[in-house]
């Protein structure tokens, strides 16, 4: 062998090297993620036990056991990837398990539909996995927007798929588009509009790099958009719905959210890891090492204005533009190259992106394994609850929205919903909003519901049972002493409010349970 062909022979064993490497930490990494979800029979998550509630009542109906307050009414519209899967599984297996594979499901997705974006780009895998696992726990996810997660796993598979018979002939590529199309639609339908706006952008750069004259280019396009315009065009004649009405822009949130992105339960470590990897990411930008494809770059641009003028709050679903970061986070690194200039840059960037993805996830776990005792309580609390009950939900705080100062207490708030399985009882703040759920109030507690908010602020109560209310009094509490027979107030414990009225039941940590005394 020429001495002058050991240097790249010595080069190649390192890259070898530091590939294996790689790849068992990426490993080991995947495997650790996992951990939270298997070791907690109900994640810590704000919407969670909500959705987890809702289950209940789809795996029940139709049965003895069945809720007297709701009932279940299907129509066309998006939203449904758990409500028609878990029911499904839970045939099998428990409820709660059964919602909880449809999470771990979920992250799987999410994980492997990184990777296979990545590997269908560039034939190897090199950064999605790092950026599936940093974004796991991300604060869309760990709110517990779990319909959303799902269906954004899927568009990663899709686009993943599609990319692969991008050059192929197009009726196997319109058949794929129209099955995912119509999976996603089921799914969320956020993520279907990730997925569209994802393979608009590409076949646009695909268009212009190609020199592709406007009839193909047309033709690829239609193709693209008439499964998606079909289907919505079946929901308008079967009276479907994507959800409520309600648009909201709130601007002052935009240049926050990408410092807020990394993790859900503390906003000041959240700002920091996210600042670390965006200058991160500029650093490696600006040396040269890190580079966008040209595709990437018109996908980057899209994502970028797709942010700053979709609204937060469309079609009555919070938090939209919010859920942009995460999709911008998972797709982006198929089409990115990352060159390191050495073995020592090399281990550097590993041990970096390892750090931020076990700081989140020690975050993660220091939340949902004590709230493993918190959940635990409160379904002990529901054995002084009589079947068939109503139970209003209260806090001490000022108001039902984020308690940014204190975001662990968040994945309380919905947890008096579980009362309509352990209590076959009804709780306005289960999530019952046309064209999102397929579940709905009956009609002799239909005035009482809010389909979609927080624990109504026990300030409030306290002023309304004291013949003070506000002008703006929601209409469901107006008369809360009459119209309900229990009050969990959640927060740390109190002194009893209203002793004339209430009668104290249990107690925990992180709420009261009342009886109401019935007045006129």
């Amino acid at each position: 062998m020429a001495s002058s062909d050991r240097p790249t022979l010595t080069i190649r064993a390192r890259l070898g090297s530091d590939r294996s490497v790689t790849i068992a930490v990426l490993a080991m990494l995947a495997a650790v993620s996992f951990l939270p979800v298997l070791l907690t029979p109900i994640p810590a998550m704000v919407d969670y036990p909500n959705h987890l509630a809702r289950m209940y009542i789809l795996s029940q109906s139709g049965t003895p056991n069945a809720n007297p307050h709701y009932e279940v009414a299907w129509a066309f519209y998006p939203n449904l990837g758990m409500d028609l899967l878990v029911p499904q599984m839970a045939r099998l297996m428990s409820v709660e398990n059964a919602t909880r594979l449809f999470l771990l499901l979920s992250q799987l997705l999410i994980v492997g539909g990184a990777l296979l974006l990545e590997w269908a780009r560039k034939g190897r895998v090199h950064l999605a996995g790092f950026a599936a696992l940093a974004f796991l726990y991300c604060l869309p996810f760990s709110w517990g927007f779990v319909n959303f997660e799902f269906g954004l796993g899927l568009t990663l598979w899709g686009i993943a798929v599609y990319l692969m018979l991008a050059e192929g002939p197009w009726p196997r590529r319109f058949v794929v588009n129209t099955v995912f199309v119509a999976a996603l639609y089921a799914a969320h339908f956020f993520s279907l509009g990730i997925y569209g706006a994802t393979l608009g952008l590409y076949e646009l750069w695909r268009i212009r790099h190609h020199g592709i004259s406007y009839r193909v280019a047309a033709a690829r396009l239609g193709a693209l958009a008439i499964p998606a315009l079909v289907l919505f065009g079946i929901m308008h004649m079967t009276a479907g719905s994507i959800g409520s009405e309600g648009t909201s822009w709130f601007l002052g949130f935009k240049p926050i959210w990408p410092l807020r992105i990394m993790n859900g339960y503390n906003l000041t470590l959240s700002a920091m890891t996210g600042l670390a990897l965006i200058i991160s990411l500029l650093f490696a930008a600006r040396r040269g090492v890190l580079k966008l494809e040209p595709a990437g770059i018109w996908l980057a641009i899209g994502f970028a204005l797709l942010y700053l003028v979709i609204p937060s709050k469309l079609f009555g679903t919070s938090f939209v533009d919010l859920r942009v970061i995460p999709a911008a986070a998972l797709i982006l690194p198929a089409f990115c190259s990352l060159s390191l200039p050495n073995r020592a840059w090399r281990m550097a960037a590993l041990a970096a992106i390892s750090g931020i993805i076990l700081i989140n996830l020690a975050v993660v776990l220091a939340v949902w394994l004590p709230y493993r005792a918190d959940y635990a309580a409160i379904i002990r609390s529901f054995e002084k609850i009589d079947r068939g009950s109503r139970v209003l939900v209260g806090s001490t705080g000022d108001h039902g929205d984020p308690p940014f100062a204190d975001l662990t207490s968040y994945p309380m708030f919905y947890a008096p919903t579980l009362a309509v399985h352990y209590a076959n009882a009804f709780v306005p703040n289960l999530f019952t909003e046309a064209g999102k759920q397929p579940v709905r109030p009956r009609e002799a507690v239909r005035r009482l519901a809010i389909p979609y908010g927080g624990p109504v602020p026990s300030g409030l109560l306290t002023a309304i049972a004291t013949g003070r209310p506000r002008a703006d009094v929601p209409l469901f509490v107006r008369t809360w002493y009459q119209d309900f027979d229990y009050l969990y107030v959640l927060g740390p414990p109190a002194p009893n409010p209203l002793p004339d009225l209430l009668d104290e039941l249990d107690t925990s940590e992180r709420f009261v349970l009342y009886k109401i005394r019935r007045r006129s």
